[in-house]
């Protein structure tokens, strides 16, 4: 989390924060403020509703989390903090990210709550009292309906990626949601573009709103070329060992995000032979110095470094930037690769992405506008074949010393004195020099492929819906997320009927299958069913949760295309709408689109 080099940076504990999150925050590693972390917490903390706009990946987790934190009640019972989030993966990153920023808050829980899991878990979370709940909208409605999540003292409701819950078809679920909470309740809206139907939420719900925007500096030099690698199938350390090996480079900056981590990576490198050192906040200004003169002068090759100790860091030998841990913000990602690649020279920036981290490889990619190539790790075969050359070399640069005659009649003296052959002695010489390490790699050993794909831009700003383009049934086509799985058409009883669009599919598929929405192909809607082109591979209990979803008031009653072509299913009836007796409809008597079965109260 950086800001800008030529400000004085602010700091978190000018912020106003409680003194156990500023504990947790500093053992983390965070140094200072995200540009939408400085400017949203003082709102929060007065407890004004915020209109953020801003990116993925601008650190506005931390920008909401960390200042409801600080004002959590701990005596008061119920859930104090409502989150609502367009997906799972982000309901549990965000849980994830409340739990640790309350490391020291004494008796906190956080409880995601999205559809695909079963209820018995999130029943006993709420029961045990969690002060935070975050959570899908549909999942959410479900358990309001129920009676079993209780929002009478709710003093916060954040709605993240407003506009992507809009894409997905949440957005009536989330008006549905706010006209439930108390009229008391605070609420900060976060989103990266601005639609019409989100402004309109804004406006009929926020009161005398802050209004943040952040413009996310994203220019990247075009002499540095992009790459990353999905972490899988070998430790990041031995992946990291891998391409140090094998590119030609000079020297490198390796980014971690913890003052701790850099000491322990500079010395795992420095066991393995390499010249590494650490660069942290905590170092001496002196030693700081030092390190980065020997950097220069090439008495070290590697620094690892956090993001504030490199800011402002230029040293013109850095070949490589390694991002050997995904920085928090897209502005923290582009001031790093900014150390190589300077005044016109080529450079090389390599991200670790560990498979819950690819939102954030999504936003680095919509953020910078340029696409982040996937690369594979050297094999066994390329790792053998440089260290032989390398030992080669070595033997040449060896022949030149000064002592090469006294040690050839040595070891002459030696071979006659007990019958050796020259070379088994040179063999064993080889291998004293080598500590007893086998010089190369045992091709056993290596690791299965970890190829993955780079998501596409145009489906990831939801320009095209996915299921938008062509008509009919289709199988054996590859899905565009996973390659090796072919499409096939499933019937859903749901259709034209009942309201339903092929957004409100994509939501409930999604949230209630685990399907990533770019795995959906073409969904086509008809009078009274829909087909939907999905992973043919998807297991049995994958689509077993899907029968049981709901959405648009039916339940979705999956079932494989080909199954159900020959022998039609009977047309489902509409969902009714119960009107008051002053005729006029009710928003909460609108069908309902969502992914758990309603219950009434």
């Amino acid at each position: 989390m950086t800001s800008s080099d030529s400000e004085t940076p602010v700091l978190f504990s000018d912020l106003g924060l409680a003194e156990p999150v500023l504990r947790a925050v500093s053992e983390l590693g965070y140094e200072t403020p995200s540009p939408i972390q400085a400017r949203i917490i003082p709102h929060v903390l007065a407890g004004q509703d915020v209109l953020g706009q801003a990116q993925t990946g601008t650190g506005k987790t931390a920008a909401f989390a960390l200042p409801l934190l600080s004002q959590l009640a701990p005596e008061a019972s119920g859930v104090q903090t409502l989150v609502l989030t367009p997906t799972r993966e982000l309901a549990l990153q965000v849980a994830a990210a409340f739990q640790r920023y309350a490391a020291h808050v004494q008796g906190f829980r956080a409880l995601a709550v999205y559809g695909g899991q079963g209820y018995g878990e999130q029943l006993r979370g709420l029961r045990q009292g969690a002060q935070v709940v975050v959570g899908t909208p549909g999942r959410i409605m479900d358990h309001m309906r129920r009676g079993s999540l209780d929002l009478a003292n709710l003093r916060c409701l954040v709605l993240d990626e407003a506009d992507e819950m809009l894409r997905m078809g949440f957005i009536d679920d989330v008006e549905w949601i706010l006209e439930q909470t108390p009229e008391s309740r605070q609420i900060a809206l976060f989103s990266a573009t601005m639609p019409t139907a989100v402004k309109r939420i804004a406006q009929r719900h926020l009161k005398n709103a802050a209004e943040v925007s952040i413009a996310v500096r994203t220019t990247t030099a075009p002499t540095i070329r992009q790459r990353y690698w999905r972490v899988g199938g070998l430790p990041k350390l031995e992946a990291l060992t891998r391409i140090l090996e094998t590119e030609d480079s000079d020297g490198i900056i390796i980014f971690v995000r913890t003052k701790v981590e850099t000491e322990q990576l500079a010395d795992a490198l420095a066991a393995r032979g390499y010249a590494a050192a650490a660069l942290n906040g905590d170092i001496p200004q002196n030693l700081r110095e030092q390190t980065v003169a020997k950097l220069k002068t090439g008495r070290i090759d590697i620094l690892v470094a956090t993001d504030v100790a490199a800011r402002g860091l230029d040293v013109e030998r850095i070949s490589h930037v390694v991002n050997y841990d995904i920085p928090y913000d897209t502005e923290a990602y582009v001031h790093r690769i900014g150390r190589t690649g300077r005044a016109g020279r080529s450079g090389e920036a390599i991200l670790f992405v560990a498979p819950r981290e690819t939102r954030m490889l999504q936003a680095i990619e919509r953020a910078t506008g340029q696409r982040i190539e996937s690369m594979e790790l050297p094999g066994v075969a390329r790792i053998n074949e440089r260290r032989v050359t390398r030992f080669k070399a070595a033997i040449n640069q060896a022949l030149t010393h000064s002592q090469q005659q006294f040690y050839r009649q040595l070891l002459g003296e030696f071979c006659a004195e007990d019958g050796l052959d020259p070379l088994d002695a040179a063999a064993a010489l080889a291998a004293l020099l080598n500590g007893g390490t086998p010089l190369l790699l045992d091709p056993a050993k290596e690791p299965l492929p970890t190829r993955s794909r780079a998501p596409n831009p145009k489906r990831e700003r939801g320009d095209i819906p996915p299921g938008a383009r062509g008509e009919g049934p289709s199988k054996g086509r590859p899905s565009a997320r996973h390659p090796s799985a072919e499409l096939e058409t499933f019937r859903v009883d749901v259709g034209r009927a009942h309201g339903v669009q092929p957004a409100n599919l994509v939501g409930a598929i999604a949230n209630e299958g685990g399907i990533d929405s770019r795995s959906i192909g073409r969904i086509k809607i008809h009078d009274t069913y829909s087909t939907v082109d999905l992973p043919g591979n998807l297991p049995p209990a994958v689509v077993a949760t899907l029968k049981k979803a709901w959405v648009a008031g039916r339940p979705l009653a999956i079932s494989r295309f080909n199954e159900t072509a020959a022998a039609p299913k009977r047309p489902g009836k509409p969902a009714r709408i119960t009107l008051p007796k002053d005729g006029k409809p009710k928003r909460s008597a609108k069908p309902r689109v969502s992914k758990g079965r309603p219950k009434s109260k």
